[in-house]
């Protein structure tokens, strides 16, 4: 691995009351009871500042629930994202499979203590190292497994996802040696699947998420069935602040103690310390960063003395129990410490264990806000100088099967129809808005195969809201956003006389060219008489 892409997985976290006015629209609204923020123990001053502060810095929010007493006081989400709407949360998912293993262990089904190849007999190596035999499934939790590398990307690339982990070498005594590692997760998952018979989302339905009334979802598949654990699942913002509120509330939801008080404690306490890195003082970083705070079971120690699960892009549930409060956060962006920053800076003084004064400026202030809370929409013309109201392309032989390419323009929107094998996949992109879909055309939504895999089962058509406008006479720029994740598509036609080409860039490709790469070609195509 290169040091670009090794610091772009570290950045990024790998190896390291506002409510919906409409279903993809912001808008204001209070807690259950009525109550405003300041009743709650929230400044509406502050959180205006922390959404002003992000605003100006390199962050894309895409959802924010703040709650504090067990309600939510804030909820808000910037068009075209929505309430309702998954959000892919990468390592996030990691607090949820510790979360079963949790379940597991109150029921007897396995102890922290067990061996991790005595659960799988027929994929253990035939010969197995002294490591490999010390290894529990603690060290699994508390990512100190032992191996010199993060596992993952050698292992999703194999069919047996399992088999391809206990074959790899493990250098250090496991518990010995803190080291971010996906696969990690990926074979606690494996072991609760084994020792339950269901894969952990069914597994966690009715002991979290029916009791906790979180809505279905999705966790993403290995080729043999097995959630992937470290990453994968899809939740809303709402269902990350219910979540939070579950540990804050130590396992107790609805006068009901659905797990022991005792794991949580214990699945959020320090268990192992992040090493510094070359050059890096660790009584500096113990001062400046979130990451070097102690790792417990699949949650972060933060500073504050709070905990947290997070996932790539900025996606997190911080829980801040001197508080009684929890922060719920979806967005796009590479600096995750920043980001974190800013809730301390901001957020963090703006929460108080008693209600505040009421401040109606503040209140009215961050309602006007709220009320325009939406992602940028391209730049350009909504009037189109083409004569360009429907037409149709034979397009050139191209990697994505791509055969003919129809357009048709009208005031308000565009339509984009790809021919593959008969096939057509259509795509809907308003002009001067965002336009709601669903697309399975190949290479979307943009993937982070580099370090997952590009196995993902079962397959589901993307969700998509896609806005374009005119940059001059001859282009047409889109951007297609995949509200159920980080990412979006920007997707450029360039017309001359009678052809057209189309440009793909993605936006992982964007924030970090060296990491991932952009892989479809520019599809050139002609009119067709």
């Amino acid at each position: 691995m290169n040091e670009k892409r090794r610091l772009f997985l570290r950045q990024i976290g790998w190896t390291a009351f506002v409510a919906g006015c409409g279903d993809a629209l912001p808008g204001l609204a209070f807690a259950a009871d009525g109550a405003e923020p300041e009743a709650l123990g929230v400044s509406c001053a502050a959180v205006s500042a922390f959404i002003d502060a992000a605003a100006a810095g390199s962050f894309e929010l895409h959802g924010l629930v703040v709650a504090r007493g067990g309600k939510p006081a804030v909820r808000a989400w910037w068009a075209p994202y929505r309430a309702q709407a998954p959000h892919s949360l990468y390592s996030l998912s990691k607090s949820f499979t510790s979360t079963a293993v949790g379940f597991a262990v109150a029921s007897g089904k396995l102890k922290l203590s067990d061996k991790v190849v005595d659960f799988f007999p027929a994929q253990k190596p035939a010969q197995i190292s002294e490591n490999l035999a010390a290894l529990r499934v603690e060290h699994l939790l508390t990512m100190s497994v032992g191996q010199a590398n993060d596992a993952t990307p050698a292992v999703t690339h194999e069919q047996d996802w399992v088999k391809a982990f206990l074959a790899l070498p493990i250098q250090f005594p496991p518990g010995s040696v803190f080291l971010y590692n996906s696969a990690a997760t990926y074979m606690l998952s494996a072991i609760v699947q084994k020792v339950t018979g269901e894969r952990v989302v069914d597994y966690l339905r009715p002991r979290l998420f029916d009791p906790l009334g979180l809505p279905p979802m999705r966790w993403s598949e290995c080729p043999r069935g097995i959630n992937t654990g470290g990453w994968g699942l899809g939740a809303t913002t709402d269902t990350l602040s219910k979540f939070g509120q579950f540990y804050l509330q130590e396992g107790r939801w609805n006068g009901k103690q659905l797990l022991p008080r005792e794991w949580i404690e214990q699945a959020t306490s320090f268990k192992i310390q992040q090493p510094p890195g070359p050059g890096q003082d660790l009584a500096q970083l113990k001062k400046d960063s979130d990451w070097h705070q102690g790792y417990a079971y699949q949650f972060w120690r933060c500073r504050h003395d709070a905990f947290r699960g997070d996932g790539a892009f900025g996606q997190f549930c911080i829980v801040i129990p001197q508080l009684d409060a929890v922060v719920a956060i979806t967005s796009r962006t590479l600096d995750m410490q920043g980001l974190l920053n800013l809730v301390w800076e901001h957020l963090l003084p703006g929460l108080h264990p008693a209600a505040l004064p009421a401040d109606r400026a503040a209140f009215e202030r961050l309602r006007a806000q709220l009320a325009g809370l939406a992602l940028k929409l391209p730049e350009g013309s909504a009037a189109s100088p083409q004569a360009v109201a429907h037409r149709e392309f034979a397009v050139e032989s191209n990697a994505l099967g791509i055969r003919r390419l129809t357009l048709a323009f009208d005031k308000d929107a565009c339509r984009l129809g790809f021919e593959i094998d008969g096939k057509t996949h259509a795509i809907a992109c308003g002009i001067g808005r965002w336009r709601d879909g669903e697309t399975e055309l190949p290479g979307t939504p943009p993937e982070w195969t580099e370090l997952v895999g590009s196995y993902a089962n079962p397959k589901y058509p993307a969700k998509i809201a896609a806005a374009g406008a005119w940059k001059d006479a001859d282009t047409f720029r889109m951007r297609w956003r995949y509200y159920e994740t980080p990412h979006f598509d920007d997707v450029t036609l360039h017309f001359a006389g009678d052809t057209v080409e189309v440009h793909f860039l993605n936006s992982l490709t964007q924030m970090a060219a060296a990491a991932h790469a952009e892989t479809r070609r520019v599809l050139k195509g002609k009119a067709e008489s």
